[in-house]
């Protein structure tokens, strides 16, 4: 009975082959399919010493032995980030977690802008010296990375092209109260709560 129900399944399937993707479709389908993702809030350093501030959710832990993580930070129209750059320049860096309350700020800080320490002003976060690194931690975040370059791994050319960068955790900061209050990143504009399970938009 069992084999003859499992006989009678049908199930189909939309297939893509990479060839068939035009435009931002690629970006589309992972965005809506690899989901939820953690956020990745990176404050870095240029070799002149000018913040940024920028969010990313191709993001997830490494290793444990020794700890370690991993952002990709894609190509842009313009070429490489800032954020890719100022890593490579000075080998530092800091991830910090985002919160509900730190959504907006958050967003502002996805924006472009002519100069990098408009990140800051505009997010409104408090900048806090870190331990070992140069860059500047987000007092507002319940959790903080601090880590030194370990590897950047390219992956393709133009625009969506991944920067893998694999960072060494130096130093871990970590607020008393629970970090369960962290939002997670799904397609589109929508965002998930995990304190609530809510979803939210941000424009």
């Amino acid at each position: 009975m069992g084999s003859t129900a499992r006989a009678c399944l049908v199930v189909e399937f939309q297939t893509y082959t990479v060839e068939s993707l035009v435009g931002v479709e690629a970006y589309d389908l992972l965005v809506g399919l690899i989901q939820p993702r953690p956020i990745a809030l990176v404050s870095t350093l240029s070799s002149e010493g000018t913040p940024n501030l920028a969010p990313f959710s191709f993001f997830m832990a490494g290793g444990s032995n020794p700890p370690s993580l991993a952002i990709s930070v894609t190509a842009s129209a313009r070429g490489d980030k800032d954020t890719l750059r100022n890593i490579e320049a000075t080998g530092e860096f800091v991830v910090n977690l985002v919160t509900r309350e730190m959504a907006e700020g958050m967003n502002q800080t996805a924006a472009s802008s002519g100069s990098a320490d408009d990140d800051w002003l505009a997010a409104g976060f408090t900048a806090v010296d870190s331990i070992g690194v140069q860059p500047k931690r987000v007092l507002e975040s319940p959790a903080q990375f601090e880590c030194r370059l370990f590897q950047v791994v390219r992956h393709g050319e133009g625009i969506g092209a991944a920067r893998y960068i694999l960072g060494a955790i130096e130093t871990v900061h970590v607020r008393h109260e629970s970090t369960h209050d962290l939002i997670a990143r799904l397609g589109g504009p929508h965002y998930l709560d995990l304190a609530t399970m809510e979803k939210f938009e941000l424009g």
